[in-house]
């Protein structure tokens, strides 16, 4: 156990609770399974459940709106207000449950590894497991860095508080309260820990654009050749997957900064789904499952023999697993990487429109980045029958305080500044939409996506998209060195029923047009002529 530098006393936060700062994971772990707050796997793994919270609750999601955001924030379905005296009101009903604690555990941790960019935030939990958990997800302070850390932000997670509707001015008793002005962040009536990692990158995404870093919800690794690529991608869409290839170094698998000299990881750890996770289809990750240190959450375990059962969805469809990254092989000792070569937009279209691979402007890059396109598809929701368009601005919509356009236009100029490579990579459907074509070979996307890195794809020959304008390989040599069809590269070609492509494609370029209004008055007249081309004209 570290001891703290800055105390909470100090911070104005009296407690009568024993005080367990900076603890490693052996001990986090022994704490957790003294509380009894999860268990060891056969494999050394701690397995816990988070109730009936098994996902972020967005709803229960509020900004203080105060002087300090009423002009920087985008207010909206995303960014809901919360009054300063109902924050108030929270912060004082937060801080009497504090007093009343016996024990509390504090990490202090950075939040992004570019030491001129990172923030400190200091985390204050009930539970053992939620304070190993951030601690494996955020950046790791060296006991130097402790002795010297002064918090910046504090955030306060207490699973056990109930918020007061009336009283506080939330939705229910749940609450994921930010106080920008205050530095001040208040987590209850959840105990599902991806709150504090997503409430670290929020911070984040609210003060780098200032300083000119484009904060991203994306993976990130380095090929052989020292070429940087970022992949942004909803969930589902294979952003974790496809960045952890052997071949290349894993800078992280989800949020990362892009600056005037790096890439850098704004955490120290992974959090990967584990729901049907194969050995043979990701074995680094597969991997971490048997590794002391890792947090599984919602996993099913045999309570007598303490076996895994990565299929089971019995807990939760979004089982989670988070580890320190260095358990996955071959990644970045500094948690960072030169400035990208290549920009890879990621996306799931179960309407099987959209080729496997198209090659992007900077204004279509920057149209597709605030469209954010990915696909439900049916059984994953109640109600769901069809594909679904799903579109999340900036590939990660509910963690974006600022208005979109602003980190839009931040990655237009660093992709012209850079002249860097842009590309939309579907991992969704082709012969058809869900339900009669298929998913994209795994093979085939690994192809394309190895071709598009490796410069393979700068000398081919390509034709423009009749719907929506972008650069689309005619032929790859590498797919057919696979034994992989051709066809693949044209969607029409794929669909038994051209006709049919050709309806379905307009009802997405209609999607798409309809979903692009609210942005088109903050977006220059370059990115307004990257939208598709209407149907109705086509």
């Amino acid at each position: 156990m570290t001891p703290l530098a800055h105390s909470l006393s100090s911070q104005g936060i009296e407690t009568r609770a024993q005080i367990r700062a900076n603890l490693g994971t052996p001990a986090l772990v022994e704490a957790a399974l003294a509380a009894k707050e999860g268990a060891l796997s056969q494999h050394g793994a701690l397995v816990v459940e988070t109730g009936a919270h098994t996902g972020r609750s967005a709803k229960d999601k509020f900004i203080v709106r105060d002087s300090e955001t009423e002009d920087t924030v985008w207010w909206g379905k995303v960014n809901v207000p919360m009054t300063p005296e109902h924050f108030a009101a929270l912060r004082a009903d937060f801080m009497a449950a504090l007093a009343d604690r016996e024990t509390l555990y504090v990490a202090d941790l950075f939040g992004g590894s570019q030491p001129e960019h990172r923030v400190n935030v200091r985390v204050i939990n009930e539970l053992a497991w939620h304070n190993l958990f951030i601690r494996t997800m955020l950046v790791r302070p060296t006991s130097a860095e402790l002795s010297g850390f002064a918090p910046e932000y504090t955030i306060i997670d207490l699973p056990s508080f109930r918020a007061d509707p009336e009283r506080h001015g939330t939705r229910s008793e749940t609450v994921i309260a930010v106080n920008f002005s205050e530095k001040l962040i208040l987590i209850g009536g959840t105990r599902y820990a991806g709150e504090m990692k997503k409430s670290v990158f929020g911070i984040l995404n609210y003060l780098l654009p200032d300083k000119g870093v484009m904060p991203m919800h994306c993976s990130a690794n380095i090929g052989p050749d020292n070429k940087t690529a970022v992949f942004f991608g909803l969930s589902g869409t294979g952003k974790t997957t496809l960045s952890a290839d052997a071949s290349r170094t894993l800078i992280g698998d989800d949020e990362h900064g892009w600056s005037d000299t790096a890439v850098f990881n704004f955490e120290g750890g992974c959090y990967a789904k584990m729901i049907r996770l194969s050995e043979e289809a990701e074995p680094e990750i597969y991997a971490t499952t048997r590794r002391f240190g890792t947090v599984l959450e919602n996993v099913v375990m045999d309570p007598q023999s303490r076996a895994l059962d990565l299929d089971d969805n019995a807990l939760a469809e979004n089982t989670r697993g988070a580890y320190p990254i260095d358990y996955i092989p071959n990644t970045s000792a500094d948690n960072l990487g030169p400035v990208p070569a290549n920009v890879v937009m990621l996306t799931a279209d179960a309407f099987g429109v959209l080729p496997p691979i198209a090659r992007l402007t900077p204004e279509q890059a920057m149209y597709h980045f605030l469209s954010g396109y990915t696909a439900k598809v049916a059984g994953t929701e109640i109600g769901v029958t069809e594909p679904e368009a799903t579109f999340s601005t900036c590939f990660g919509a509910p963690f974006m305080p600022r208005h979109p356009s602003i980190y839009g236009n931040l990655l237009k100029e660093r992709i012209a500044k850079g002249q860097v490579q842009c590309w939309l990579l579907n991992t969704g459907w082709t012969g058809g939409k869900y339900g009669t074509g298929h998913r994209m070979p795994i093979k085939a996307t690994r192809a394309l996506l190895n071709a598009a890195l490796d410069g393979d794809l700068d000398q081919v020959e390509y034709r423009q998209d009749a719907n929506f304008g972008f650069d689309v390989p005619v032929h790859v040599p590498v797919l057919a060195e696979q034994g992989i069809d051709q066809s693949i590269l044209d969607p029409r070609s794929t669909w038994p029923d051209p006709e049919q492509y050709d309806a379905t494609a307009g009802k997405l370029v209609q999607l798409f047009i309809d979903n692009f209004a609210e942005f088109a008055a903050h977006v220059d007249d370059g990115v307004r002529q990257a939208a598709p081309a209407s149907p109705v004209a086509a």
